[in-house]
């Protein structure tokens, strides 16, 4: 697994684990949600400010984007599609 493939691995089970959309995650950010996908598949060669950015709306430090990852583990499960339901 080469860095940007291990960068968009942890990005996806970070964004997984708390919740986020795609879209929620870029709109903290400040990037296209279509960007985050991207990032996310290893298609794109991300900045460091953008990472610090994505870190940030993941209350996360930079260093858990490049954890390692065991090639043999199962991708990240998608989250649940459609809206959240109002919490009244």
């Amino acid at each position: 697994m080469n860095v940007r493939q291990t960068i968009g691995w942890n990005l996806r089970r970070l964004r997984v684990a708390k919740g986020l959309s795609q879209e929620r995650l870029a709109l903290g950010a400040d990037i296209d949600r279509s960007y985050v996908g991207r990032v996310e598949r290893g298609a794109e060669n991300v900045t460091v400010a953008t990472l610090e950015a994505l870190a940030d709306v993941l209350q996360v430090h930079v260093s858990a984007l490049f954890q390692e990852v065991d090639d043999s583990g199962t991708r990240p499960p998608p989250l649940r599609s459609g809206r959240k339901p109002k919490v009244t």
